[in-house]
């Protein structure tokens, strides 16, 4: 991948950049290796948005994003969008839900299909995020497909994790079981008008309340949301912004890069086996398997970058 300027001060290349993350999404782990950037130059502020599905998380993101943008700050969203087991579709419908700020020229909205991916992102997102960095971007917003069993990989791509749970849902439970309550810097109650939204924040108080602290933990801030009457947005840009503060004096940035590095490699064998094993069909798992699993290893082989 090569550096791509932004067209002018403020304006993204939309249709450059937008090619680019197509090439990547097309891509072959081969043709991804041969071109691979596994830093950037720029860094921007990543946040992540994860939760259930319905609990609003588009909305939440597209009033982040406007108060990004209204802080002159160029901004672009990653939004995966979950792909059918059976049909192999994804419906990628979230520039229709933040239509709010979709056509404003400092912002870049893209949806992407999970694809093979298990943890709520998608295969190559450590790809697509350096790509979009190269864009100079100050602030990208990654929205997962919803709270799964090992969706806290997330929490590896981005600064600040989100979690969005609606009222008297279940999802703090399901959250609870995955591990991502956890692994949340801050936890949005969202659709606070509904009935039981008082029940669930004090709730989530009282698990938050037993976690054991230290002076250089951070704590879990929980707010209360609404787009009804606009309660809790302007918060949670400032807890986003408060927890970028406490990171910058805190967190081990080699460690940080290192952890990515790990998961950037993960993800790039995951999709190699998969890759190869789409190649071979039966032949491979017409095998005893530990026959198929060592012509698999032997098959996922790095490229001579030359």
């Amino acid at each position: 991948m090569t550096q791509r300027p932004l067209a002018g001060n403020n304006v993204i290349d939309r249709r450059g950049l937008g090619r680019m993350l197509s090439r990547i999404m097309n891509a072959s782990v081969d043709e991804a290796l041969i071109g691979l950037v596994d830093s950037s130059d720029r860094t921007a502020r990543r946040v992540g948005f994860t939760g259930a599905p319905g609990a609003g998380k588009s909305t939440l993101i597209s009033r982040y994003a406007k108060g990004c943008l209204e802080q002159g700050n160029k901004t672009g969203i990653l939004a995966i969008d979950p792909t059918s087991p059976v049909s192999g579709g994804a419906l990628l419908g979230d520039r229709i839900r933040m239509d709010a700020v979709a056509d404003d020229a400092r912002l870049f909205i893209r949806s992407v299909p999970s694809r093979n991916a298990h943890d709520g992102l998608c295969d190559n997102a450590p790809d697509l995020l350096l790509a979009m960095e190269q864009f100079g971007f100050d602030d990208i917003v990654l929205e997962t497909v919803g709270v799964g069993q090992v969706e806290y990989s997330v929490k590896t791509l981005v600064d600040t994790l989100v979690l969005v749970l609606m009222p008297e849902s279940g999802d703090a439970i399901q959250a609870m079981k995955a591990g991502i309550l956890e692994s949340a810097d801050i936890i949005v109650i969202n659709k606070a008008d509904l009935p039981g939204a008082e029940r669930s924040h004090a709730e989530i108080s009282v698990i938050l309340g037993h976690r054991p602290r230290t002076a250089d933990t951070w704590s879990t801030q929980l707010i209360m949301a609404s787009d009804i009457d606009g309660r809790g947005i302007g918060q949670l840009s400032d807890t986003i912004i408060q927890h970028r503060a406490w990171l910058s004096t805190h967190r081990d940035h080699d460690d940080m890069r290192r952890k990515r590095r790990a998961y950037h490699l993960h993800s790039l064998i995951a999709r190699r086996a998969h890759e190869v094993m789409h190649q071979m069909g039966d032949d491979i798992i017409n095998q005893d398997l530990v026959g198929a699993f060592r012509q698999l290893a032997s098959l996922v082989a790095p490229v001579d970058r030359g």
